[in-house]
């Protein structure tokens, strides 16, 4: 059975399955939906532990009502900043670019997953250590029905970064 008009889900969660992920409320209908506590950080303006992130003109919503590290609607990125708090460096940087990945590849969490470990190689931002980060912090999680269990992402993650790690010899060696 097709949801209807009437039937579609109206949610203001990034997390939300259907119609509405796709489409999703405008910054400023997310913004004023989690008033007073959602702010925005224009884009470029964004960074974690005194390093800059970016997701090119998108801005950053800061919600501490998030129920999650970061979600995504189209056009903005968000963060909940108590949540991350306390987590590693690469770890945010993880989690701000699998977000950003969702505006370029759309709603697949394994497909965000790998765009934000291949920005991380291709910037500099992601090492070995930081991969192990990252996995630490992933395996912990029992995945749903959109995201795989943290063990699987994790693998497939190293997949992504060991090919990212090749890409980037290959193309040091053709210079």
């Amino acid at each position: 059975m097709s949801m209807g008009e009437a039937e579609q889900p109206t949610s203001l969660e990034p997390n939300m399955i259907g119609p509405v992920a796709i489409t999703g409320p405008s910054l400023q209908q997310y913004v004023k939906a989690q008033q007073p506590e959602a702010t925005v950080v224009a884009a470029g303006k964004m960074s974690f532990d005194g390093h800059a992130v970016s997701c090119g003109t998108r801005p950053t919503v800061l919600n501490p009502k998030l129920d999650s590290w970061g979600g995504a609607f189209p056009g903005y990125l968000i963060i909940n900043p108590d949540r991350v708090n306390g987590l590693s460096t690469p770890v945010k940087f993880y989690i701000y670019h699998h977000e950003c990945g969702h505006q370029f590849i759309g709603a697949s969490e394994t497909g965000a997953d790998c765009f934000s470990i291949r920005r991380g190689v291709r910037w500099g931002w992601l090492d070995d250590k930081g991969m192990d980060n990252i996995c630490k912090f992933i395996s912990q999680l029992k995945g749903d029905s959109v995201h795989p269990p943290g063990p699987k992402r994790c693998e497939l993650m190293r997949q992504c970064y060991a090919e990212a790690l090749g890409s980037k010899r290959q193309a040091s060696n053709q210079r």
